[in-house]
């Protein structure tokens, strides 16, 4: 079962962490369509956010089709963002990559700004990066 952790000092709202952290299970393949979602219970149990918030969250991946909520049942995935499993032979070159600079001493947001930088140069133009 996805667990969300909330970053309370990322400055990104908490709904949208929910949002983005269901979307990149979902590219990973670790959720599939048919798949319940936490009901918001449990995220409110594991996060200690408000209730509102989860439900939020859950109407904003509704929205965009990713969804389906279920009365009395629960939420539901609804479809794949599929692409890169999360077992993926690129997974363990990016692994690689980022232990090669922690070791060079770089710090989080550096190498993460550095693979942002080098995404954007090789999907330039293209909507899925």
């Amino acid at each position: 079962m996805l667990e969300y952790r909330i970053d309370r000092r990322s400055g990104i709202a908490t709904y949208l962490q929910i949002v983005q952290q269901t979307k990149q299970a979902l590219r990973l393949g670790l959720l599939e369509p048919g798949d319940k979602l936490p009901t918001a219970r449990e995220v409110v149990e594991a996060t200690a956010i408000n209730p509102n918030t989860v439900l939020k969250a859950y109407r904003e991946l509704e929205r965009e089709g990713l969804v389906e909520a279920k009365r009395g049942l629960g939420t539901f995935i609804r479809k794949s963002l599929g692409g890169a499993p999360a077992e993926s032979p690129l997974r363990a070159e990016l692994a690689d990559w980022a232990r090669r600079a922690r070791e060079a001493g770089m710090e989080r947001d550096d190498a993460a700004a550095l693979f942002s930088a080098v995404l954007e140069e090789h999907f330039k133009g293209d909507e899925r990066a």
